[in-house]
């Protein structure tokens, strides 16, 4: 339809763009820095990554009131890969002959235990009320992992069984380590119980929210001030947000902050300590920062 000269309508559109990450891969592949961009690299998402048609730039010749700014951390199960995969020594063990006697051991190779699996087994190890998980046979083949001694394949006898404790998930750690830096996903991630809610804890509050409105600071605080006002809420303790989900329960700027025609606009989120940047590159997918800009577009009416 053709512009109608002269005539402006104002919108309630808010903008948004968002980091992600697939599942299966980690943050470090796309944080290589540390600092997180948004509303800069918009090709090639989809609408629920972002809505900018261009990067930093408003459509057309729309300008925009940015009357409240929130930050979304989506907090959904990691998958994690099958690979790397490494192998490890452990002890079969078989009950004696006859009561009494004691057990009949032999040292064997662990192969195939990959990531996946290794998260699997830390969680059943290490989470609340955790032991050691014992394996046989017929658990080694729904597992697809093999065993080997002396270079050879082996089949569990009857009865007999191998242990995965704290000592070959520590011998696996090593191993996973040495194939890949930085594997190993961070522990809020493996025993989420645990550590529940802490991977948007670890994020809001170790990092610097910056709004740039051509290359003038608007705004420099800790991310916890931008609470979400969105998404899942519940009281069983299952769930986690940032902020209650009402999008009145966020920031909102005193001022409207005008992002005029043609202007350069963007957020960064910057982690300012390497240690948590390390532990930060080690979540797993799949993951979504989100940054809104809401208020109102004023543009052409068609």
């Amino acid at each position: 339809m053709a512009v109608v000269k002269g005539v402006k309508e104002k919108v309630h559109l808010p903008l948004y763009d968002s980091v992600s990450v697939k599942g299966g891969r980690r943050l470090g592949e796309i944080l290589t820095s540390n600092v997180l961009r948004f509303f800069l690299d918009v090709n090639g998402k989809t609408k629920l990554q972002t809505n900018m048609q261009a990067a930093s730039l408003l459509p057309h010749w729309n300008t925009f009131e940015a009357r409240a700014l929130r930050v979304v951390i989506s907090d959904l199960p990691p998958q994690f890969p099958d690979t790397p995969a490494v192998s490890v020594e452990l002890t079969a063990t078989k009950p004696g002959a006859a009561a009494g006697d004691p057990p009949i051991t032999r040292t064997v190779t662990l192969t195939n235990l990959n990531l996946r699996l290794f998260v699997d087994f830390k969680r059943r190890v290490e989470g609340a009320g955790g032991q050691p998980v014992a394996l046989g046979a017929d658990d080694l083949a729904a597992l697809s992992l093999n065993l080997t001694q002396g270079g050879s394949p082996i089949t569990l006898a009857a009865g007999e069984t191998i242990t995965i404790d704290r000592v070959v998930l520590r011998d696996a750690e090593i191993g996973l380590e040495q194939q890949v830096a930085r594997i190993l996903p961070p522990p809020e991630q493996i025993i989420r119980n645990n550590g529940f809610g802490n991977v948007i804890g670890t994020f809001i509050y170790n990092t610097v929210t910056t709004f740039f409105v051509g290359e003038k600071i608007m705004i420099q605080v800790p991310t916890w001030f931008f609470p979400a006002g969105a998404g899942p809420y519940s009281e069983d303790g299952n769930v986690v947000t940032h902020g209650y989900p009402n999008p009145q329960a966020t920031f909102r700027f005193a001022e409207p902050v005008t992002i005029d025609t043609q202007q350069n606009f963007r957020v960064e989120i910057e982690v300012p300590e390497s240690d948590v940047l390390a532990g930060l590159q080690r979540l797993y997918g799949p993951l979504f920062v989100w940054v809104v800009l809401d208020g109102y577009m004023t543009r052409d009416v068609q």
